[in-house]
């Protein structure tokens, strides 16, 4: 089930907790893709909080976002991008998007198989995605106070298996999100520092969500290949090569004597 967009809003633009989140979650993504100059970046869910850095000098940045949540304008200030689409087909041409950023898209989504499909249908050859999702075993997927306590928590090794069921590569993971999914001002204030000591502990029970890049996987060609040489169409160059047998005697020609 997705969120409705107002409260994605709320929450990232509009509390404490959201800007820190986002600032922890965006600091990841840059260090895995520092930039985006002359590609087409997509985001899909609500991955706008993220996708601000890669607006000067990517060629196109597109933020589609499902039905079910609703849209909202982005960026503020500048030209909308943002674009309400169905969560299965989207308005973007076969292999498009050089990279693609998915964000409370995945664990709330009705239909995961086809969502993954159509990820692999849009980006183009060699092209990339980070795939942001809930640890299962993390205190943010625990919690109702923020978006990552709804929809289905995952496992690092359950994400990198449905990814990989769905042609896609695994390059690397990222954790973030160590501090603690509370509003109260003593967690607001040691939020820091609990970020920085979070990197020393276990990802798989510490991090509040992971960050799976993949590459698009493309089928090899099945079979195999035989090589053949056509014949030469000029009869007169093949006897020379390869002379041709003389005509029988009494075959339709007779012999001179």
């Amino acid at each position: 089930m997705h969120l409705d967009v107002q409260d994605l809003r709320n929450f990232y633009y509009r509390s404490q907790l959201g800007r820190a989140a986002q600032a922890s979650v965006r600091s990841q993504l840059q260090q895995i893709w520092p930039d985006a100059t002359g590609e087409t970046v997509g985001g899909f869910g609500f991955a706008v909080p993220l996708m601000r850095p890669y607006l000067r000098d990517a060629r196109r940045v597109i933020a589609l976002m499902p039905g079910p949540q609703g849209v909202m304008q982005w960026p503020a200030g500048l030209p909308n991008v943002s674009v309400l689409c169905h969560e299965t087909r989207w308005p973007v041409e076969t292999g498009r998007l050089d990279k693609l950023v998915v964000l409370h898209g995945l664990e709330t989504s009705e239909r995961p198989s086809q969502l993954l499909e159509e990820c692999w249908r849009c980006l183009g050859p060699g092209g990339r995605a980070v795939f942001i999702v809930p640890n299962r075993a993390g205190l943010w997927a625990r919690s109702d106070i923020t978006p990552f306590g709804y929809g289905r928590p995952y496992t690092l090794m359950q994400v990198e298996s449905q990814l990989r069921s769905h042609h896609f590569v695994i390059e690397r993971h990222a954790p973030a999100l160590y501090r603690l999914p509370s509003k109260r001002r003593f967690a607001l204030k040691s939020g820091r520092v609990i970020e920085r000591l979070g990197h020393k502990l276990p990802a798989m029970l510490a991090a509040g969500v992971f960050l799976v890049e993949v590459s698009k996987q493309t089928t090899p060609q099945r079979g195999h290949m035989i090589k053949t040489q056509a014949r030469n169409p000029i009869r007169v160059l093949e006897g020379l090569s390869n002379p041709l047998p003389e005509p029988a005697v009494g075959s339709g020609q007779q012999s001179r004597t």
